[in-house]
């Protein structure tokens, strides 16, 4: 009888997430569902919950950012409740992106890098900010970050500017930038301040040079007191922006007031960047976030577990902690999966349990490194997008970013040559192999690699390449 009523509850849920699928498709229309979800996620519904598994980390951000209204509003029409929704790496899904849909989305990336949504308006207000600095855990791997966060807001000048965070996909960056102006707007509540994305900073100058209202855009951004901004490395290969967002951060220093950055990658790591925007960058205070430890990823699970108001056994967390270790995002995932089978099969979860139901995550999450932080690594350096190395794109810089990306996953993680090809856009195995052997070849010769900059050809001995790319990987 459990096991008919299990399989009835699973027929309904599926049912349910074909009908979001369509009433997504329907909002958003037909082309834009083909590119970014048919094939690319695979939705998960449980009690309060929405799993959205994305391929990798960029098509999830991407998600995130363009069309997490229109997901909330369709599971809302489906199931008659909001849902949390949450996003979880299933690289496996990469296999099902054909190579049509990933061009499509490195144009649609490029586009909409070169040019704004006409719809919005100069006066756009701050993104919203959702967590704080009480829910932030602090351990030694962002202990120095969390205290400059705190010395941000409790110095009424700050004795270092801007503080420049960085630190790969998932280990607390935009948390900490956002709990900088919650706790700002409940200890200042006179203070102003301003949390945007680059991406929003760029379309909103582009946009009040068009209209003619840059006056009203520069004392937007000028007249804050504390300005956050998330993914700075976005107005890298964009001269304009750079140069004008020199001058708000310049205006803004010279009145004493904040500046707090974030990004994947170190200033002088991310390509196509102007040499006084880094120097500004690096004359504040630069801090990485690494990955967190045993300890830590301990109080991560049972925070994330306390939030959901659900308990885990200390030995299911361990287990959690002792075998994911890349992320906050793969450890909330895996909690997630637990409470959804949990909710589905009506039972506590014991170790063996989650062993059983953990086993494939687990399987594919790699201790060491992720390939997803060596492709951030490797484009942000070439001033690309993940994006553009999936694509068939075959231009010089994407090529040389495309083949260094190879080399590094097949040095540093477990995967095949034919593993590596299908998470890089599905490309041939014998494609991995030629382009190890070109990067291998550069290396011991340590001939110069040329790439194109929007400033003209750049040149670089391919081990100083390399040996920058892996710092900041390592």
């Amino acid at each position: 009888m459990e096991k008919s009523n299990l399989m009835a509850a699973q027929t309904i849920i599926t049912d349910e997430i074909s009908a979001i699928n369509q009433t997504l498709a329907d909002r958003i229309g037909q082309q834009k569902f083909r590119i970014w979800f048919k094939n690319s996620t695979r939705f998960t519904l449980s009690d309060d919950y929405l799993k959205v598994g994305v391929p990798n980390p960029f098509v999830g951000s991407w998600i995130e950012n363009h069309f997490l209204t229109e997901i909330t509003a369709a599971v809302t029409a489906v199931t008659g409740s909001a849902k949390k929704i949450t996003f979880n790496i299933e690289p496996e899904l990469s296999g099902n992106q054909r190579r049509s849909q990933l061009d499509c989305q490195a144009q649609l990336v490029q586009k909409a890098q070169n040019k704004t949504v006409r719809s919005r308006t100069v006066e756009q207000p701050s993104r919203p900010v959702k967590m704080t600095l009480d829910t932030f855990v602090v351990g030694p791997s962002n202990q120095l970050a969390y205290n400059a966060a705190m010395s941000m807001i409790s110095e009424e000048v700050s004795p270092f500017n801007p503080l420049f965070i960085h630190g790969g996909h998932g280990l607390g960056k935009t948390h900490l930038l956002q709990g900088i102006c919650r706790m700002m707007s409940r200890t200042q509540p006179q203070a102003r301040w301003l949390y945007v994305s680059a991406e929003d900073f760029t379309n909103q100058f582009v946009l009040a040079l068009k209209t003619k209202k840059l006056d009203a855009f520069r004392r937007r951004y000028r007249q804050t007191d504390v300005l956050a901004i998330d993914d700075i490395h976005f107005l890298a290969s964009k001269p304009s922006t750079q140069e004008e967002f020199l001058h708000t951060f310049n205006t803004i220093n010279l009145a004493g007031k904040k500046v707090v950055l974030a990004s994947d990658a170190h200033p002088k790591m991310i390509g196509q960047l102007c040499e006084s925007l880094v120097n500004r960058f690096v004359s504040g205070m630069v801090v990485k976030i690494e990955q967190p430890d045993f300890k830590t990823r301990c109080r991560i699970c049972a925070r994330w577990a306390e939030s959901i108001n659900y308990h885990i056994d200390e030995k299911v967390i361990a287990y959690i902690a002792e075998n994911i270790r890349s992320n906050v995002r793969e450890l909330e995932g895996a909690i997630l999966k637990l409470v959804a089978y949990a909710s589905l099969c009506n039972e506590e979860i014991s170790l063996a349990t989650a062993k059983q139901v953990l086993a494939e995550h687990i399987s594919r999450t790699d201790p060491i490194v992720h390939i997803s932080d060596i492709e951030s690594t490797v484009t942000t350096f070439f001033g690309i997008t993940p994006a553009d190395v999936h694509s068939s794109k075959k231009d010089r810089t994407v090529s040389l970013a495309r083949s260094f990306s190879m080399y590094l996953a097949r040095k540093y993680t477990k995967m095949s040559y034919p593993e590596i090809g299908r998470l890089m856009g599905n490309k041939n195995h014998a494609t991995v192999i030629l382009a190890c052997r070109k990067i291998e070849e550069m290396l011991k010769n340590n001939s110069n690699a040329n790439w194109l900059s929007p400033n003209g050809n750049k040149v670089a001995p391919s081990r100083e390449i390399l040996t920058q790319l892996e710092q900041t990987i390592a």
